[in-house]
């Protein structure tokens, strides 16, 4: 009887040992409030079941708050974790500091916006160059190839909605000499900010044919101006990524084409990658994953039902996560 209490007894020992040996990933979204990052997290937790590595998630509350970036990503290369997946607020601001975590042997990927260091195991991203041309294009069409439209825009130093803005714009001049961009205005990655820079642009130019929002913040921000002025379907109006609010507008008419990310992915992606560098395979060194263009007509269809609810992929993706701060 003894042997068998001490060996009841070493159960949980044993248990929190073979914990302590799985790998751990730290992921580092841009922000931990937004309903995108949300949906990278239910990735990030399916990936990590699916692999049998530990995750750490923890980010800033505010896309903007570089230095809190920069505090969470130095004290998971203190902690020593096995790989780093970081999503950077600032492809400047966070460059040294993803350095160091690459120089110290950490595994690092970047995921949805860039940052600018070399030695990294995996890019995952949408093709954000890629969506701000179809954007582009799309708006153009909607608006017959001609006459003054508006961006709402999302911040400066961010990479990947800097790649959006960057393809609209060069596609708009390139292609479509019939229209103009007249005004643009950022909304730095707050919704009642980017409200107030969508009022700016239908006051300045009360005749504009159509905006583009090239981002979560900046889309709800117009949304919301153009129905409080009765604009709904008045104006085109493209939009990025997804929200209960962003359906709601799409079904009213007050959007008129939303460009979806499969955030989800990108997520899975990321944790994936690191977990096959960390097993000693070679990772896809780049992934491009093309943005879903979704109208009125397309929200009953099944895939673009999991990209609008990522809320629900996030419930399905249950996964023991450890929370540090």
């Amino acid at each position: 009887m003894p042997d068998r209490r001490q060996f009841l007894l070493s159960l949980p020992l044993l248990a929190s040992c073979a914990r302590s040996r799985r790998n751990l990933i730290a992921v580092v979204p841009k922000a931990v409030s937004h309903l995108f990052f949300v949906a990278v997290h239910a990735g990030v937790k399916r990936a990590a079941r699916e692999s049998g590595v530990e995750i750490l998630w923890n980010g800033p509350n505010d896309e903007t708050d570089h230095s809190r970036q920069i505090q969470i990503v130095e004290a998971m290369i203190s902690r020593r974790v096995s790989a780093l997946a970081i999503s950077a607020t600032d492809e400047r601001a966070l460059s040294a500091t993803v350095e160091r975590a690459i120089q110290a042997g950490i595994p690092v990927t970047i995921f949805d916006s860039g940052v600018n260091v070399d030695g990294y195991v995996s890019f995952v991203a949408t093709d954000n160059y890629g969506a701000g041309v179809t954007a582009a294009r799309e708006l153009a069409r909607l608006c017959g190839g001609k006459g003054d439209i508006g961006m709402v825009m999302h911040k400066p130093g961010g990479t990947s909605t800097m790649l959006r803005e960057q393809g609209f714009q060069e596609t708009i001049a390139k292609e479509f000499p019939g229209i103009k961009i007249a005004a643009h205005q950022y909304g730095f990655a707050d919704r009642a900010r980017a409200r107030g820079a969508a009022e700016n642009i239908l006051t300045a130019h009360p005749n504009i044919a159509g905006i583009f929002a090239s981002s979560e913040a900046s889309s709800l921000g117009a949304i919301q101006a153009i129905s409080t002025r009765g604009l709904s379907g008045k104006l085109k109006l493209i939009t990025f990524d997804t929200s209960e609010s962003h359906v709601e507008a799409l079904k009213n008419g007050t959007i008129d084409i939303m460009l979806v990310q499969d955030s989800f992915r990108i997520g899975y992606e990321a944790v994936k990658s690191l977990a096959d560098k960390l097993q000693g395979r070679t990772p896809e060194r780049r992934m491009d994953l093309p943005a879903r263009v979704v109208k009125k007509a397309d929200l009953n269809k099944p895939d673009v039902q999991s990209l609008v609810k990522p809320q629900t992929a996030a419930n399905q993706a249950v996964h023991r996560t450890i929370y540090y701060s």
